[in-house]
């Protein structure tokens, strides 16, 4: 006959006294095996997942994620007896539980069998760890002894032999008392609906401890289960394939931090691919769920465009997939700002004139403005930098690698001038000329496209004035440049017309504030409108 069994949260050692919990493993109405893991809780010192003794039917489950419990607090009920779990017996009788699942944390298995070190006395005189009788009560062998090979091995490492005694001591007291306690008032199961007043009958089947477990989870069941049923989940209909897929393996967080962030939001760490080495989690990464969860929340979802007809689907992939997974990733972490001015280019344009007309190989425009940018960042080093979001430090860089917007037929890239501040507006041409001539070839190497620290658009070429550029990831700045073209200009106190030309500037507030963006695009300017002010810097 099924036996309803009661888990309460073991004492994880080190002292500690309460456990919050993190994430459920099972669901009501799921079938579980003897020291399947079935919650993961943190405490001060880690987190860890705690295996079940009992091997059945979870009939009901105490407390919500997030929730923090004391040692001793009821965790779940399991209805023990003929479910698939334990029917490979076929003995008939009731199924034990392992004995073995933490540190001196034991079930009704005799003392002796179960622990290799004489357990300390208890207040009354009976060994720790024991139910008070001393055996199993069927002379069945310990399912934890020898005969269980592997099977009594602890799933959880590490924990403090200290809290042995206090573990089987907890464990002592329920074994001697489950067959006559009641579960308390306000848990899944009310006094009025206890498991053990329900007639099971010799020779049940699996398919009826499952309905019985669903009756048992009607009016006392838990918060949780109440809330599954209405959301349409399976609970305790239906056991075959009622069981939910965990990813196997620990979650690659150090930081207790995150943890506590991710707990706060209600992020799940197991979802989330880390950023860090090794794949590690870092706050960024869960900072940027949170961000993408609020945006979920704050826009309407649209609607499917496979309602629309005619709709074409263009698959996201590729370099395509790439650039807009950047781009993103840019809105999400960069609290970026933009500001802009008017400059006028004539005496720029007059200056590339009178370069190439001397001879030798052609400058280009674009040159003359990656040249006027990294003068521009030694005299504003902040804004070549980047952010450790980890370490919350803003990393100046040592050298200038200039990337450029270039567009192609397979899509926008970003070729990268290695060491920029290092080239004359001649090699500057070179270089951006070779990376250009890659680029719609579709020859660029890896090494080429990536290692920017600030980037350079001309949307100019594309006939438009202005833009708000987004910042290529993890750049702190990007400089926007429009149209050369002409219109009406105050020069010199007189109307005229002059070449004028619109720069944009996007930059990271988190590295600097609006005066040090504006300086850098004042100069920039300044270099534009009087090129002279450049051989200050040469």
């Amino acid at each position: 006959m099924p036996e309803v069994k009661e888990f309460r949260l073991p004492d994880l050692g080190e002292g500690l006294t309460e456990a919050e919990i993190v994430r459920w493993l099972v669901e009501v109405g799921e079938v579980v095996e003897i020291d399947q893991p079935v919650v993961e809780v943190e405490t001060a010192k880690a987190m860890v997942e705690v295996p079940c003794p009992y091997g059945g039917v979870v009939t009901a489950r105490f407390g919500e994620e997030g929730t923090e419990l004391p040692v001793g607090a009821p965790l779940l009920t399991v209805a023990v007896g003929t479910s698939p779990v334990d029917a490979s017996a076929a003995t008939g009788e009731e199924a034990e539980a392992s004995g073995n699942v933490l540190v001196g944390y034991g079930t009704g298995a005799p003392a002796a069998r179960r622990r290799r070190v004489r357990p300390k006395a208890g207040p009354s005189g009976v060994p720790r760890g024991t139910s008070g009788a001393g055996s199993a009560g069927d002379g069945s062998p310990d399912p934890g002894g020898p005969e269980a090979g592997g099977h009594r091995r602890s799933r959880l490492r590490g924990l403090s032999a200290a809290a042995a005694g206090g573990m089987a001591e907890a464990a002592g007291d329920h074994a001697g008392q489950g067959a006559s306690r009641s579960v308390p008032t306000g848990h899944a199961l009310s006094a009025g609906a206890h498991p053990r007043s329900r007639s099971y009958g010799p020779g049940a089947s699996a398919a009826g401890t499952v309905e019985a477990v669903g009756d048992l989870a009607g009016p006392g069941a838990s918060r949780g289960a109440s809330e599954e049923r209405r959301a349409g989940a399976p609970g305790a209909a239906s056991v075959a394939g009622a069981r939910t897929s965990v990813p196997a393996g620990p979650v690659p967080v150090v930081s207790p931090l995150v943890r506590k962030l991710a707990r706060e939001h209600g992020v799940d760490l197991r979802a989330l691919t880390g950023t860090g080495r090794d794949g590690l989690i870092l706050r960024a990464d869960v900072e940027r769920a949170v961000r993408a969860a609020a945006a979920a929340d704050r826009e309407p979802a649209p609607a499917p465009a496979a309602r629309v007809a005619g709709a074409e689907r263009i698959p996201l992939r590729g370099l395509r997939g790439a650039v807009a997974e950047k781009l993103s990733r840019s809105r999400r972490e960069i609290p970026d700002a933009t500001c802009w001015v008017d400059a006028d280019a004539t005496e720029l344009l007059a200056a590339r004139k009178a370069m190439n007309a001397a001879g030798g190989a052609k400058i280009s425009l674009l040159a003359l403005l990656a040249r006027i940018c990294t003068a521009a960042l030694t005299r504003y080093p902040d804004l070549n930098s980047t952010v450790d979001t980890e370490a919350r430090e803003i990393v100046r860089l040592p050298g200038v690698h200039l990337g450029f917007a270039a567009q192609t037929e397979r899509g926008l890239v970003v070729p990268v001038v290695r060491d920029a501040h290092l080239r004359n507006a001649a090699g500057l041409s070179a270089e951006i000329a070779r990376l250009t001539e890659a680029a719609r070839t579709g020859t660029l190497t890896p090494a080429e496209l990536t290692g920017g620290t600030f980037t350079l658009n001309n949307y100019g070429v594309f006939g438009v004035d202005g833009s708000t550029p987004i910042i290529n990831h993890p750049e702190a700045a990007m400089l926007g440049v429009g149209r050369i073209a002409p219109k009406p200009w105050v020069h010199e106190g007189e109307l005229a017309v002059r070449h004028v030309v619109q720069l944009s500037f996007t930059f990271d507030h988190r590295v600097c504030d609006g005066g040090t963006a504006g300086g850098f695009l004042r100069y920039v300017a300044d270099c534009v409108e009087q090129p002279a002010v450049l051989l200050r810097s040469l």
